[in-house]
Parts: C-alpha cells; sequence; structure tokens
C-alpha cells in the first residue's frame, strides 16, 4: 500500500503543462553507496564521474545538442529510507560549467553505507526531475550499482511506473562482486525508448565506463546507440536493453 501511495504522489507531481524544451537532456545520476562498496570502491565512483566530465568526448556531445546544454545531479542511494543529492542540479553547457560540476563531485563525502533498496533508490531519482527549473527534452535516470535489491519495492514494478511517464533508465552493472549482476538489471531495472546497460568488470573500469556511457546518453539517436554497441564487440539488441561488456 505505501508502495501505490508513493508512486501515486510521484506522478502527480511528474505530470505537468507541456512547455518547449530549453535543455537536451535531465539527467539523475544514482551512486550506490551502499555497504558493499568500501571506501576505495567510493571514491573511484566519484572521481570516474568527474574525470567524465572533464572528458573532451562528452563535451563535444553536450555542445552537438540541440539546446547545447544538459541539467545533471548526483544522488547517493542505499537503504530505503537513504538517498541523499551531493550536488544539486547544475546546468552544464561548456568546459567551465562541466569544470564546476567535476570539482563539486570530487568535494563530496559518502552519506550512507546501508541495504541495497534500488526501488527507492529509483522513486527518489524520478522526485528529483519535479525541482528542476529547466525544461528538458529527455529525462533519464542512471542508476549504477554492485548488487541486487535486497529491500524495499521491486524495482521492476517502479521501472515500469516510471517508464510509463517518459524517464528512461539506464544501468552500470559493476559486477567485480557478483558476476550475475547483469542479468538482474538487465530484467528489473533498466527501461524506457532507447535504454540501455553497461556492464563494468571492476571499480578500476568505473571512470572508462562513465565516459562512454555518457556520451551515448547524451547523444541518445539510434545510430549513435548501434555504433556504441559495436564498438564492444556486442550482437543487434534482442530488447530494449542494450548489453555493452566493458573489459
Amino acid at each position: 500500500m505505501k508502495l501505490l501511495i508513493g508512486i501515486g504522489v510521484l506522478l502527480v507531481l511528474l505530470t505537468g503543462t507541456a512547455r518547449a524544451a530549453d535543455t537536451d537532456l535531465a539527467l539523475v545520476m544514482a551512486i550506490d553507496v551502499s555497504g558493499s562498496i568500501d571506501p576505495a570502491e567510493y571514491r573511484l565512483q566519484h572521481e570516474g564521474i568527474a574525470r567524465a566530465f572533464e572528458n573532451p568526448a562528452v563535451l563535444s556531445a553536450i555542445a552537438g545538442g540541440t539546446h547545447g546544454a544538459i541539467d545533471v545531479t548526483v544522488m547517493e542511494w542505499s537503504d530505503r529510507n537513504k538517498q541523499v543529492i551531493i550536488v544539486p542540479w547544475t546546468r552544464v553547457s561548456d568546459q567551465s560549467s562541466a569544470a564546476a560540476f567535476a570539482d563539486h563531485v570530487r568535494a563530496a563525502h559518502r552519506t550512507s553505507a546501508g541495504l541495497t533498496a534500488i526501488g527507492d533508490a529509483m522513486l527518489a531519482a524520478a522526485a528529483t526531475f519535479t525541482t528542476l527549473h529547466d525544461h528538458p527534452a529527455r529525462r533519464v535516470i542512471d542508476i549504477s550499482g554492485d548488487g541486487m535489491t535486497n529491500i524495499g519495492p521491486d524495482p521492476a514494478a517502479v521501472r515500469d511506473t516510471l517508464v510509463a511517464r517518459g524517464i528512461v533508465i539506464n544501468g552500470l552493472a559493476i559486477l567485480q562482486h557478483e558476476t550475475w549482476l547483469s542479468s538482474y538489471y538487465d530484467q528489473y531495472v533498466v527501461g524506457g525508448s532507447g535504454a540501455f546497460l553497461l556492464d563494468v568488470q571492476n571499480y578500476a573500469s568505473f571512470a572508462k565506463a562513465m565516459q562512454e556511457k555518457l556520451v551515448n546518453e547524451i547523444a541518445s539517436g539510434p545510430a549513435r546507440q548501434k555504433r556504441f554497441g559495436r564498438a564492444r564487440g556486442s550482437a543487434e539488441p534482442k530488447s530494449a536493453t542494450q548489453l555493452v561488456q566493458m573489459q
């Protein structure tokens, strides 16, 4: 019942008068900080995000959009009531604003280390769109993590509800501790038009994976997604999810 009430309230908040877009993308980067992630792995995640926004390919993808700008925020999540925005909505349109965003990511401190509530994380991430003053052409939640849900609402039920409202959920599955996690994310987490899943073998590969993932998310075109998949040697996707293996 609580899940139904929470989703119902969220749907009301996400429903509003359509307005012309003024940014190309609103991206919530939802980062797993549950107990399975040690301090070194935590820093690798944050450094990976910061380095991605300093990467010329990411900056080029942003500049190449219709509006030449995206909105991005970073949220840490773990247990049911532990979802914290560590970098507020930031409009990134050039090297200067991207560098400022990267600085904020690096300056953040860990906010929790609880269980793994992916469904609650997706609900909290979706709720942040209601605080955004810009009007993005697309809304994307980027869930990264190294484990399956062990508490809270069914991620698939939450995903289906959010996808029905036009939100895309992409995944970055870190396979260091649970090598089968890709299948779980594929089935229960990712969804929406053009959604894709990126597999990362370990935290050392996180920065490179995040850079390529952001380019794909920002560009968002079908041709770009197919090139992205073939560059990693993957076959054509059999579903809406695109699986890409990072070595």
